[in-house]
């Protein structure tokens, strides 16, 4: 089996192999390169109008109001209907 996948010849010496050599690692940024590469990668942004802002502003909270309410209300209604379910 080991023959078969080359680790192996046909005495059954070893097979010498080449390993990869490792990339070599590219240096470490300094903090003020590090700062002009994040405010080039922020001006390419699509940042959203501020009526955009608003309006998904509003969506989010009355979402938030309506799933709160309706968790509210099922919590509520379980809770009496266990508290029944348990009553002597």
């Amino acid at each position: 089996m080991a023959r078969k996948q080359g680790a192996i010849d046909e005495e059954g010496a070893p097979v010498a192999e080449r390993r990869r050599q490792p990339t070599p690692r590219r240096e470490r940024a300094s903090p003020a390169q590090f700062m002009r590469e994040v405010r080039a990668e922020l001006r390419k942004v699509s940042w959203p109008t501020r009526s955009e802002v608003v309006n998904y502003s509003i969506v989010t909270l009355v979402v938030v109001v309506i799933l709160t309410a309706v968790i509210g209300a099922l919590d509520y209604g379980f809770g009496e209907a266990v508290l029944k379910l348990f009553e002597r």
